[in-house]
């Protein structure tokens, strides 16, 4: 079965919802993995624009914003899903793990929307902690976001001994998405499950890829186990 999954920091849509519908509406994903989606009505805005349905956190002490979200389209559905906070990191800006269960058919799918802290031994906590809350998942995982870190962090290489990165598998070059108006950095990631196929991975280039947020998203087609 082929997935397309998108991984996006969209900065809260500060930088317009037209070009954010016009960039992510191109590629139709199947899932997407959002990070800093901020206020709840620009999130349901956006989420109706595409023609998918959301699912996002809860907690944040400002309680009409949104961190992190997961968004399909049907007929992918969510069937189950789970915010977990990371111990430690400022009140006001919480880190965690949004983690989902979606199906499709008799298709199932764990999709998880994660943003890691600023600092090192913070993100590392972060993704010992992702970890260890996946390991009883049976489903094929897909994991992303903003991790804050480049490849040769230590929180990218912990997790890529658990996963596998997707950039690395089905992408050129270097991947870099941030800054989006001239990217100097890889600091988002998809990571999968053994058992899913990367078959391409990109980095959108053009004018709405550079202006839409101050992230580039991160493309991916995907093909998981068993029959459409």
């Amino acid at each position: 079965m082929r997935l397309r999954v998108i991984v996006y920091n969209v900065r809260g849509f500060r930088d317009g919802l037209e070009r954010l519908v016009r960039l992510v509406g191109h590629f139709a994903p199947d899932v997407l993995l959002l990070n800093e989606t901020g206020s709840r009505w620009r999130l349901r805005r956006f989420t109706k624009a595409l023609g998918m349905d959301v699912s996002s956190d809860p907690w944040s002490p400002l309680r009409r914003r949104v961190k992190d979200a997961v968004l399909v389209r049907p007929p992918w559905t969510i069937v189950e899903h789970h915010q977990h906070r990371f111990e430690g990191g400022p009140w006001l800006y919480p880190r965690g793990a949004l983690i989902t269960t979606l199906e499709r058919g008799e298709a199932r799918l764990c999709a998880i929307s994660t943003h890691l802290g600023l600092h090192p031994r913070e993100r590392l906590a972060h993704a010992r902690g992702l970890v260890a809350l996946v390991g009883h998942v049976g489903a094929p995982i897909v994991a992303g976001g903003d991790l804050n870190e480049k490849p040769d962090g230590r929180a990218v290489g912990f997790l890529s001994e658990r996963f596998r990165d997707a950039w690395l598998l089905g992408g050129d070059a270097d991947g870099e998405t941030f800054p989006a108006d001239e990217p100097t950095a890889r600091i988002d990631y998809l990571f999968v499950s053994e058992s899913i196929v990367v078959e391409r991975a990109l980095v959108p280039p053009g004018p709405d890829a550079r202006e839409a947020s101050d992230h580039r998203p991160l493309v991916a087609e995907l093909t998981l186990p068993g029959r459409e």
